[in-house]
């Protein structure tokens, strides 16, 4: 009898477990369901649309943060990674935003490139809920704005410092001048002093409307193919006089015919400072060599000079604007400190850069190196 109880007991408890699994079987299923319902609900109508259109980079996600569409912009600015936002400052501002249900703005440096140090870019990010189910991230690039907005300050406050020297100057001469109105010897030799200082200030003046110019347009948006040989004639002979004057030689070597892409105007202008400052900082009865060859698909434009040469912990600071390394002598010879940032600003808006070697008491080298252009190019007219 005592059996028959457990064997009842038994068949009952089974009997209660299984509707129990099925209970929550079926409650499982059915929020299963839901779920699959939520996840392939569609976006609404326009919002597709409207994020491929943004000027600003976007991305929309869905309730567990992964990425279910990125527009051209973030694409380009590599802000995904498969499904998921590849900043960790971004996935956390999504994370805030869905908790608190309120909107955030954020600025912050990103980089892109997942191949060495990449290179870095300031976005302004924005993030919203777009509805109940999903979040928008809009990011815009900021790098070029604050950039420029650099180089603005940097420019006001370079200028401001550099032309008072002259202008104190000029100002300090025609009070000699009207002082000594009765010395004729004197007067000549302030006025003499004074077109020196305008000749300096007119050349600061044109350099650093070059700089500004070159720091602001893009060569490569429109750029013209040009021979390199002409550039380095052009640039030789322009400094002829100044040469001539110290019985220096000018020797040109272009072993290789090559041509660039971009404004043969401003790379012109950076050889053309390269030799300048070879003659200017180089003894008299000396040479100075200009040679032209490419290597790998880079043109090289070296100009070496017998100057007194550059120690190693000046020979990064040349390329600063303003920077001399003999202040003194560059008073002498009216040297601006803007000739080499030019050139290197020529240098990188054309995909380039400029290279020093130089020993003290030895002379110095400067390699301007530029892609070479494609010679299976198609030109434009052709």
């Amino acid at each position: 009898m005592e059996a028959s109880w457990y064997v009842l007991l038994a068949l009952l408890l089974g009997f209660a477990l299984g509707a129990s699994s099925v209970h929550l079987l079926g409650l499982a299923a059915q929020r299963g369901r839901q779920v699959m319902a939520i996840a392939s609900e569609p976006i609404p109508d326009g919002i597709a649309a409207m994020v491929h259109v943004l000027e600003s980079a976007g991305v929309v996600l869905d309730g567990s943060n992964q990425v279910i569409l990125s527009s051209p912009g973030a694409q380009s600015l590599d802000l995904v990674d498969g499904r998921t936002l590849r900043s960790h400052e971004m996935s956390d501002a999504v994370r805030r935003v869905w908790r608190t249900g309120e909107a955030e703005v954020l600025d912050l440096i990103h980089r892109r490139g997942r191949i060495g140090t990449g290179s870095e870019v300031h976005l302004r990010v924005r993030v919203a809920p777009l509805g109940n189910r999903f979040m928008l991230l809009l990011a815009a690039d900021r790098t070029e704005e604050l950039r420029l907005a650099g180089v603005r300050r940097d420019f006001v406050a370079n200028i401001s410092h550099e032309l008072k020297t002259p202008i104190g100057a000029l100002t300090v001469l025609a009070e000699a001048i009207e002082a000594g109105a009765e010395e004729p010897e004197r007067v000549r030799a302030f006025a003499k002093r004074m077109q020196v200082e305008a000749d300096r200030l007119g050349r600061m003046t044109k350099e650093l409307i070059d700089l500004s110019r070159i720091q602001a347009d893009d060569p490569l948006d429109h750029p013209e193919r040009f021979p390199v040989a002409r550039v380095v004639e052009v640039a030789v002979d322009r400094n002829r006089v100044v040469a001539d004057a110290k019985r220096m030689r000018i020797i040109p070597r272009v072993l290789e015919e090559a041509e660039v892409l971009g404004s043969e105007e401003l790379v012109t202008m950076a050889v053309q400072n390269l030799v300048s400052n070879a003659v200017q900082y180089s003894p008299e009865a000396t040479h100075v060599g200009v040679g032209v060859r490419v290597v790998d698909g880079i043109v090289e434009i070296a100009v070496t000079d017998k100057g007194v040469g550059i120690a190693p912990e000046e020979a990064e600071r040349v390329f600063e604007r303003f920077y001399r390394v003999d202040p003194a002598r560059s008073r002498v010879t009216g040297g601006t400190g803007l000739g080499l940032s030019i050139v290197k600003h020529v240098a990188v808006s054309h995909g380039g850069e400029i290279t020093l070697w130089s020993r003290p008491g030895q002379g110095s080298t400067f390699t301007l190196r530029l892609p070479a252009a494609d010679a299976s190019a198609t030109e434009e007219n052709a």
